[in-house]
This record gives C-alpha cells, structure tokens and sequence, in this order.
C-alpha cells in the first residue's frame, strides 16, 4: 500500500501531454491553447473616440469658444480631410479621430445652433480619444498553455486569429463492473442497483474537457470484461469501476493482466479510495477505481482530474489546498489519510456526520473534502486543517 503522493506520481507517469489539434475560433472555448498565438493586427487600429461629441484641437478649448462643424466621423466612416483651427467635426463613439484633432468635447458639454457650436463653461481635462493600440498591438502574444474562457475568445477575435491551436482532448473509456448494476432509467431486479459512478465520473472528466465514452457494463464474468476492455480500445486513459479488489467476483486485475496490463500499483494508504490500481494497458493508461460511488467520485478528484490536466499539457499542479478552522472536534485520525466530505460555512469547516463510502447524497451537498494526513493527531473546534473544494 502506498500513499497517495507516490500513487499521484506513479499515476502521472503514465500520460504525457497530447497532440496539439488546430479548430476554428467558435469551437475553441473551454479548449486548451497549446501554442503561444500573437495579434495580427493593433487594436484599436486608429485614435478613436470614446464618446459621442465633437472632435477639434485641444489648445483652443476654452469656455464660450465656437467652433464651425464641418463633417461627421462615425464608427466604420472617418471624416476624410485635415480639422483647422476653428473647426470641429461631429462624432460619435468608435469613430476615427480626424487628422489634426486631439480632443473630444462630449455632446453634453456643447450647445449646437446649425453648424456652430458653443462650448460650455466646465469643459474637463480628460481627451475621450483611446489611443491606437491602447488594447492590444500587432505581435502581442498570448501565452500558452491557457484554457480558453470566453473573454479569452473574444480576444483572440479581436486579433483575427480564425483558428487556435489547441490540445487534442483527452479520450476516456468508463467501464463500470458488477451484476448488481443496471443503467438509470431500467428497472433494476430485486438485488441490483442503479449505476451511479460512470454518470458522475463522466460528468466530472467532460468538465475537464475530456471526450468520454460510458461503456456497457460489464457483468462479473471474464469474458464480459475483456469483452468491455476491447470495446475501450482507441481511449488514451481507460478507467474501470468495481472489481478492482480481491474478492472472489473481483476480476478486474487478473483480466488486465492477462491483456497484458503492466501493473504500477495495487492500494492506497487513503479513505475512502483504498482499492486503488493503475498501470498501462497497451497505449492507454489504466485506472481500477473502487466500486463505492463516493471512493470513485473521491479518487476522481484526487488523482484523475490532474492526469487528464497534464494531458491537456496544462503541467504537473495539482489543485491547491487550502485551510480553515474546523468547527467541532476530530479524534486522531489512522493509518490512512482520509479526506473527509464536508461544507464550508461562515469561515468554517463542518465535516459531514457520516462518511460512509456509499452515500452519495452525502457528498452531493458537501463543497470540500477535508483532508486528514496519515496519523493526524486529534483536532480541537477551531484548529486550521487543509481542505479541498469540490
């Protein structure tokens, strides 16, 4: 058995970051920007106005001056020809500033008699013009690695850049295990249950921008298994559910291995989450996680979501822990580092009263798991414990 930082790094060997893919602009979000980009053009690419008002020159801005308006300058037509002195153009906002002006005296601050123009007395100092380039210059980079949020793509629009090199996205094959199981919506018989852990693994990993495939379920039998492993052929990280222990009906590890599965690991020093295995399956990495809808969930958290991150070439990070007071008192915890569902509330951490393995709903309301080192002594209301947020 070994902990769970050596299983993390054991796990983490086994993937490297994936090819790198080009899809156009509009299916980029979410996705992994797996080259440096840069702008092929400045934005704004003229001195434009940020306000409707009326374009002259800043040394003859002074209260009661007039000025005759000779043009208009509107947002996609500039007002052709120099401004003289005297002189003002009507414009409005993200219009080209004339050539010869430097300042716009916002609409509000002018009185207009035909083409005359007067300005009032409290006229301030602020030019309403953005500069060329004040957002973005042509050659500006933007970094890779970087998961695309939506104002990432707005920008990368902003710099013509109709299609993004991004990572390819993880493939994933779940196979969940057991003749217990039946899928949701089927009747299940008098001694099954409906599986639960796929769903929310799947939904997890999808989240991650992985491409996941839920497989039949596999009935303990062995050529039903190696029936599901062939069916994941294609996937770069297989992931199985149940069988992964050493019961009698458990049959995961021995199909593997007689597919040729080099085994890494086999149990972690973790609760809950013990029944724990991972290795290589041909040119996929495999996980055997544990059949208890909360220890998958768990270990889905702890060691599969920064597998698929390091294959998204998004690093080696895991998600960073961070710390509260716990709100009532812990008794030493064991042999084994038990992340524990609980809810942060006012500041505060409240582990969940129970922490059985099965109970999902448990782990449905809960918004962090709070994580007990290995032999953690005893805890008092108001200690700082590390937690993870979920």
């Amino acid at each position: 058995m070994i902990s769970v930082e050596e299983a993390r790094a054991a796990l983490l060997a086994l993937v490297s970051p994936l090819d790198i893919e080009q899809v156009p602009l509009r299916s980029a979000a979410g996705r992994v920007l797996a080259r440096d980009v840069t702008a092929s053009r400045t934005q704004p690419p003229f001195a434009a106005s940020s306000m409707d008002g009326y374009a002259l020159r800043r040394a003859e801005v002074e209260a009661d001056a007039m000025f005759k308006v000779v043009g208009e300058a509107a947002a996609g037509h500039r007002f052709e020809g120099a401004l003289r002195a005297g002189q003002a153009v009507r414009i409005f906002t993200g219009a080209p500033v004339p050539e010869g002006a430097d300042f716009v005296v916002i609409q509000e601050d002018v009185t207009r008699r035909g083409d005359l123009i007067t300005l009032g007395h409290e006229i301030g100092d602020k030019d309403n013009i953005r500069p060329a380039g004040g957002d973005f210059k042509e050659g500006d980079c933007v970094k890779a690695p970087l998961r695309l949020r939506p104002a990432d793509i707005a920008l990368l629009a902003a710099m013509n850049i109709p299609a993004v090199p991004v990572t390819r996205k993880p493939k994933v094959a779940i196979l969940a295990t057991g003749d217990e199981l039946v899928q949701p919506g089927e009747a299940p018989g008098p001694d099954q249950i409906v599986a639960s852990n796929s769903y929310g693994l799947a939904a997890m990993l999808e989240g991650l921008e992985a491409e996941v495939r839920l497989l039949p379920i596999a009935r303990d039998r062995v050529e039903a298994i190696k029936q599901g492993f062939s069916l994941a052929r294609g996937a770069d990280l297989v992931l199985t559910i149940g069988g992964a222990s050493v019961g009698d009906h458990d049959l995961i590890a021995p199909v593997a291995a007689e597919l040729g599965m080099e085994q890494r690991f086999y149990k972690v020093a973790m609760r809950p989450g013990k029944p724990l295995m991972a290795g290589r399956l041909g040119d996929a990495a495999m996980i055997g996680l544990p059949g208890n809808p909360v220890s998958a969930m768990v270990c889905g958290t702890v060691f599969v979501a920064p597998l698929i991150r390091k294959m998204l070439g998004l690093g080696t990070d895991i998600q960073p822990m961070r710390q509260a007071p716990v709100a009532m008192d812990l008794p030493p915890n064991g042999p084994r580092a038990h992340y524990m569902r609980a809810n942060l509330r006012d500041g505060r951490l409240y582990p969940a009263q129970s922490q059985d393995s099965s109970l999902l709903s448990v782990l449905a309301t809960a918004d962090a798991l709070l994580v007990r080192p290995v032999a953690d002594p005893a805890r008092r209301a108001g200690d700082t414990v590390e937690y993870l947020e979920i």
